[in-house]
């Protein structure tokens, strides 16, 4: 697959209301954009929007909590989104034995050279699969947190850097919660978006049924992009044009949350980031070379649902968070015209 179109520069004086991507770039973003959703659905049938919402997580720099019921094809997507980028992947089975060490790697004394060497765990890879996150322990779960916020993995006070890109793809069981450990709210926070992968409509489960021969779909896949190429695809998308107004929408939503009475914890700063990020991700997969309203409505679930706590009044009711998010967007107007001249 061929290397992003380089950007062009913008003039400074209209840097802030003009898009820096170009409607070329942006038509080359959508049409990679579209090859690779085409390639993880050869493993993944009838999955069109969860895939677009990995692929925008990844080139927007983040992470990913998959949480569905079993046989959903979870861990298939992961596999699939690994398979069709080009780097190293690794498959990390959270149990509740696994050491901080078996995730990050552990500094050994090598007697023959009479230095200490650090052995690099699963986790530098350019996609991590931590399957069934939720099982490992608290003291397991707290050794991602840094290096799914900064990249890094500190170990005996010195720092090494996983790379670009990096991205984490969690998985979790909702219904068996006997042995697991729920994720605190901060590693909650430091994943893009949750998503549930659902199960398939009937005539995707009709062409999994015929080719029931097939073990391993994605197995069969073969590496479509560079990794170099998904980093210039992130900085593609950074370039992408977000209105004064769409970014008051944001805060007003988050606004918001913080006091509506359904919530004990609203939408963080972080929180509000990733809309940002993955709106213009999502507006560049589109062909746009800015983000709209729609593009936030949509995102908003994804982005909200793991980040809102709800209070216990409300989940006595029997409230969902899907229904406050529902209740924040109807609230709030979207805007309607461009706030910049």
């Amino acid at each position: 697959m061929s290397s992003a179109p380089t950007a062009q520069t913008t003039a400074q004086a209209s840097a802030q209301t003009t898009p820096q991507i170009t409607q070329e770039q942006v038509t080359w973003f959508a049409h990679t954009f579209d090859q690779l959703v085409g390639n993880i659905e050869k493993a993944v049938l009838g999955k069109d929007h969860v895939t677009r919402l990995a692929l925008t997580c990844l080139l927007s720099e983040g992470h990913l909590l998959l949480e569905d019921f079993p046989g959903t094809g979870k861990t298939q997507l992961a596999r699939a989104l690994s398979a069709t980028v080009q780097g190293t992947h690794s498959r990390i089975q959270f149990t509740p034995d696994l050491l901080p060490s078996d995730v990050t790697g552990v500094t050994i004394y090598e007697p023959t050279k009479q230095t200490f060497e650090f052995h690099p765990g699963p986790i530098f890879a350019t996609i991590v699969l931590a399957d069934e996150i939720n099982r490992a322990s608290p003291k397991t779960q707290s050794a991602l947190l840094e290096v799914m916020e900064e990249g890094r993995v500190t170990i005996d006070g010195k720092a090494h850097s996983v790379g670009a890109p990096f991205m984490v793809i969690a998985t979790q069981n909702p219904i068996e919660q006997a042995g697991t450990y729920r994720l605190p709210e901060a590693q909650l926070d430091r994943f893009l978006m949750k998503a549930s992968v659902g199960y398939p409509d009937h005539e995707a489960t009709i062409a999994v049924l015929a080719d029931a021969k097939t073990r391993d779909r994605a197995n069969q896949l073969s590496p479509l992009i560079a990794s170099n190429v998904i980093v210039d695809m992130g900085k593609l998308a950074d370039e992408v044009h977000v209105d004064p107004a769409i970014l008051g929408y944001i805060s007003r939503i988050a606004e918001e949350s913080r006091r509506h009475p359904s919530l004990k914890l609203g939408l963080s700063v972080r929180g509000c980031l990733a809309f940002v990020r993955c709106a213009k991700t999502w507006a560049a997969s589109q062909g746009r070379t800015h983000v709209i309203p729609d593009d936030i409505k949509l995102l908003a679930e994804p982005i909200l649902c793991h980040r809102l706590l709800l209070a216990a009044e409300a989940q006595f009711a029997g409230t969902t968070v899907e229904q406050v998010i529902d209740s924040i967007l109807a609230d709030i107007a979207p805007p309607a015209e461009r706030a910049s001249a």
